[in-house]
């Protein structure tokens, strides 16, 4: 192995493992990034293990880890009756619960909605429920974006492993 092809399979793994921690972090995207990683662990290989229809589906994957990410928060901050200001709570208090660990950020999201619905004029009852709708949403998009990011890497290594181009 060349000295570029080790420093392309370097790149690769770091870009894979980033995006798997960005499924699960904010602010960094997860999917993409696990998509880059796996583009780059093809191209190290002059796609002969892994070609362009795999990437192709690759691809589609990560469109839809967006797609699916989206849809959960919407759906479920709509189904609870949390609005834009309980999602920005949700958002700011997961950033925040960053900085305490596990428990932060279990609880910054639904700390974080309730707060910023009773900013919005809710009530606490209607705040609360605001603050489930947005914590589930975040959850579900959450586990969508790693489960698909983990069946891509499945999927890579597969074709990889049994020498296909696909």
């Amino acid at each position: 192995m060349d000295a570029l092809t080790l420093l392309l399979w370097l790149l690769a793994i770091l870009l894979v493992l980033l995006g798997l921690a960005g499924s699960v972090l904010p602010l960094i995207p997860g999917v993409p990034l696990i998509f880059l990683g796996l583009v780059v662990a093809a191209w190290a290989e002059g796609f002969v293990h892994v070609g362009g229809w795999t990437l192709a589906a690759l691809g589609i994957l990560t469109l839809a880890s967006l797609v699916v990410d989206f849809a959960a928060t919407a759906v479920s901050t709509k189904r609870f009756g949390a609005g834009r200001a309980a999602i920005i709570g949700a958002t700011l208090g997961l950033l925040i619960g960053l900085f305490l660990g596990l428990p932060g950020m279990i609880l910054g999201p639904f700390i974080g909605a309730v707060g910023g619905h009773l900013l919005a004029q809710g009530t606490l009852p209607d705040s609360a429920r605001a603050g489930v709708g947005a914590w589930v949403g975040l959850l579900l998009g959450t586990l969508a974006k790693l489960v698909i990011g983990i069946l891509m890497v499945i999927v890579f290594a597969t074709v990889y492993l049994l020498g296909g181009a696909g």
